[in-house]
């Protein structure tokens, strides 16, 4: 029974409804590219690599199989033959994308057998993203089981500093637009210029294979209604956030490597967010002070000068050090939430740029330990930067959500700028 599928004026209409927030190239330096099958790069991110590379990043190919199997029906050699078929298309694509010069790596992994070789891929995975800043990967929900497989054993390998995303292909056409596991909160555009459309059309069209009739009369993989749903002016992919919290390892290796990983005490960003920070707090005066994931103290030191007491921690001992010197007279400890350092109530909890870096359930058993402490009427401030860290299971505004739904606070002041959000919330 040949299985249903979405026309791809279906998705025009839906896409069009969406206010997809476009992607993001600045920062990406070092971008790995992910594909269960050669063509699937060019059909899911053909133009993505080229705004990637337009943009200064570096970008690296790893295909885990080379798509023997496309035609069940071929013997062994006839098979042999196909790999070396779709290899070669391969890097006619590469070519017209501009990345002729581009680092492949062909896994030889056995086609539509991927799943079975999930581990093995993963492993063989993690030294060739070690240095990337930037994962893309088929999207682990796409009805293909060797897509999905890739995408899983991708984001298992990605190293912990590098953005995750990944691309729908089979979805497109088994999927519609009222999929509930298509998640598009995390989605992003990536608009094309009009050489670049051009040029992943022709880089499709290399895959000769593919497009037209098997061997022995079989359809083509790719049919003419599949490749209307890669005809756009943009890609689509969607954010991979990372699942639970960030390991604390990662911040102790940024102390280890650099004095202040973030520029607090030299960054206009920082100086100015210590200022909105100051001024919205809503008492002149507080009798006990509690700041989780204190840092450098460069917040700390200010907050002394606002409070009787002030009780700060942080998860790096090298951190807490700095601090202890920037602000002598608080009272200083290593620590990491949901812990809280005290058991003490307190009047104002400041929550700097942590909140965003906890999985789901720390996040939560860390708001029950905070306002379990924060004494009615006192104030909670939070206050993260908007760009999303790859380190982070969430960004800002879903993390402040999160806090809007606690029905312990009320929201008192709020600031939404470019750079950060503020929110300060009253404990009933």
């Amino acid at each position: 029974m040949a299985r249903a599928v979405t026309d791809e004026s279906d998705w025009r209409r839906f896409l069009d409804q969406q206010d997809l927030p476009p992607f993001e190239t600045g920062g990406l330096r070092r971008v790995a590219v992910l594909a269960a099958h050669p063509d699937d790069e060019t059909l899911g991110a053909g133009g993505v690599v080229q705004v990637l590379k337009a943009a200064g990043a570096a970008v690296s190919l790893i295909v885990a199989s080379d798509g023997e199997a496309a035609f069940p029906a071929l013997d062994s050699t006839a098979r042999a033959e196909l790999a070396a078929v779709r290899r070669d298309e391969l890097t006619q694509a590469m070519a017209v994308l501009g990345l002729e010069s581009a680092a492949v790596h062909l896994l030889g992994l056995p086609d539509s057998a991927v799943a079975e070789h999930e581990t093995e891929l993963t492993e063989q995975l993690k030294p060739l993203l070690r240095d990337a800043d930037c994962v893309i990967v088929p999207w682990p929900g796409d009805p293909h089981p060797d897509h999905a497989a890739v995408g899983r054993a991708g984001l298992a390998a990605a190293p912990v500093h590098a953005h995750r995303w990944s691309y729908p292909i089979w979805a497109w056409h088994w999927m519609n637009t009222a999929e509930p596991t298509l998640p598009w909160r995390l989605a992003t555009r990536c608009p094309l210029d009009d050489d670049q459309q051009v040029r992943k059309q022709i880089a499709i069209k290399a895959f000769e294979s593919q497009l037209v009739i098997g061997p022995n009369g079989e359809d083509p993989i790719v049919d003419g209604a599949m490749l209307t749903h890669f005809d756009r002016p943009y890609d689509v992919l969607f954010r991979e956030p990372a699942i639970g919290s960030a390991p604390i390892g990662r911040f102790a290796d940024l102390y280890a490597t650099q004095d202040d990983p973030w520029h607090t005490a030299d960054s206009w960003y920082e100086r100015r967010k210590r200022a909105v920070v100051l001024a919205s707090l809503p008492a002149e005066r507080y009798r006990r002070t509690l700041e989780p994931a204190c840092g450098l103290g460069a917040l700390t030191a200010l907050l002394v000068q606002r409070s009787d007491q002030v009780i700060a921690f942080d998860p790096v001992d090298a951190a807490v050090r700095q601090a202890a010197e920037a602000a002598p007279s608080a009272e200083l400890s290593v620590a990491a939430l949901p812990a809280t350092a005290t058991d003490e109530p307190v009047d104002l909890m400041v929550l700097s740029e942590i909140l965003y870096y906890l999985g789901d359930d720390d996040l939560q058993a860390s708001l029950d330990n905070l306002l379990r402490l924060l004494e009615p009427g006192g104030h909670l401030l939070a206050v993260h930067w908007r760009p999303w860290a790859p380190e982070a299971p969430r960004d800002a505004a879903a993390t402040h959500q999160v806090l809007r739904d606690r029905p312990e606070l009320d929201q008192l002041v709020e600031h939404v700028d470019e750079d950060f959000l503020l929110h300060v919330f009253v404990r009933r």
